[in-house]
């Protein structure tokens, strides 16, 4: 009779309790419920958890939300505690996912723009366009699985831009055809310095893992292949020409030409190997012994060249002038270094 009337008393209010070995109770209610709340009875009171620290009365304490903190969730209503705080923490997440929608009406309009300022802009432009911003919107579309659209959108915002370019281009005129190609290649160039940084979550976690490929390379070759493939056999003859007519173009727009076509395709030497030798080291075979009368009627070729612009006559005068000055006019020393 004893043992009935304690199983009346612990079991009032409470629901049935099955122990293991351990004296685990694996109750109806789950696995650990009488550790997160006092069960009924006379063996209530052993089962409450340690009083803790008096936690401060304001919403936050170092950083970390109130009810929060460990052993918040037994002292403020056991399992239906931590059910809410799973139940808000997914509705949190469900209202940050983008979905394809949001990217196509939010997301990509912000690059589409900022891609647009950043492929017209000239050296020294400020482009106001915030870059955390941008940095920001593709990390977070690589994070909602947008990685493969925004890579398609991408690629072809960028060739529309440069079948424009190669349009412009075609419609030149021979005295500006040249200088026109470098400024395009030049601000080509100068925005991938922009475009590739800003979508490097993109590059890291889409194009290198799943492609096999780089962002960079991949814009490279769209260039090659919407402009430069199109232009080379227009662009090379007047290089030449210019080459052979000294300042016709600034030795600065030919050297960036001549690398930047060099870098495009290497290939392409073979179609000038002396101009290229003049820009990219290690073009040309090494000189040898036995072609040495050869280099130096090069050379003649290129002094008289020279004398037929007016260049050299003058620099040589200035030159023998600043000589006779130095060595007190001693025609000797002049004569032993070929000023005749």
């Amino acid at each position: 009779m004893e043992e009935e009337s304690m199983e009346e008393e612990g079991g009032g209010g409470c629901e049935a309790m099955m122990d293991d070995q351990n004296h685990n109770n694996w109750g109806a209610g789950g696995y650990g419920r009488h550790l997160l709340r006092p069960a009924a009875g006379p063996l209530g009171d052993c089962l409450q958890p340690p009083p803790g620290p008096q936690l401060p009365t304001g919403p936050e304490a170092n950083g970390v939300l109130r009810g929060c903190e460990p052993g918040a969730a037994a002292s403020r209503g056991g399992a239906g505690a931590i059910a809410a705080a799973i139940n808000a923490s997914t509705s949190k997440f469900l209202m940050n996912v983008i979905t394809i929608e949001d990217y196509k009406s939010t997301y990509w309009p912000k690059l589409d723009s900022a891609i647009d300022q950043l492929l017209t802009q000239s050296p020294g432009d400020y482009i106001p366009i915030s870059y955390e911003q941008i940095y920001s919107c593709v990390y977070k579309c690589v994070c909602q699985q947008h990685s493969e659209q925004m890579y398609s959108d991408l690629i072809k915002k960028i060739t529309n831009h440069l079948e424009r370019v190669s349009k412009e281009l075609q419609a030149s005129p021979p005295d500006l055809y040249i200088e026109r190609f470098n400024v395009a290649l030049g601000q080509y160039m100068g925005a991938l310095q922009s475009i590739v940084p800003l979508f490097i979550y993109m590059n890291k976690f889409y194009i290198e893992t799943k492609l096999n490929r780089d962002l960079k390379d991949d814009l490279i070759k769209l260039f090659t292949e919407h402009v430069a493939e199109k232009h080379i056999y227009n662009l090379m003859p007047l290089l030449l020409e210019a080459q052979s007519t000294p300042f016709q173009i600034t030795p600065s727009t030919m050297a960036n030409i001549v690398k930047g076509l060099y870098t495009l395709r290497p290939e392409w030497v073979q179609m000038a190997p002396a101009l290229f030798s003049k820009f990219i080291p290690n073009i040309l075979p090494p000189a040898v012994e036995s072609e040495l009368q050869e280099y130096a009627a090069q050379d003649q070729k290129l002094q008289r060249e020279l004398m037929q612009n007016g260049f050299t006559r003058g620099d040589q005068s200035r030159k023998r002038a600043g000589e006779e000055l130095t060595y007190n006019g001693s025609s000797a020393c002049a004569s032993s270094r070929g000023y005749r």
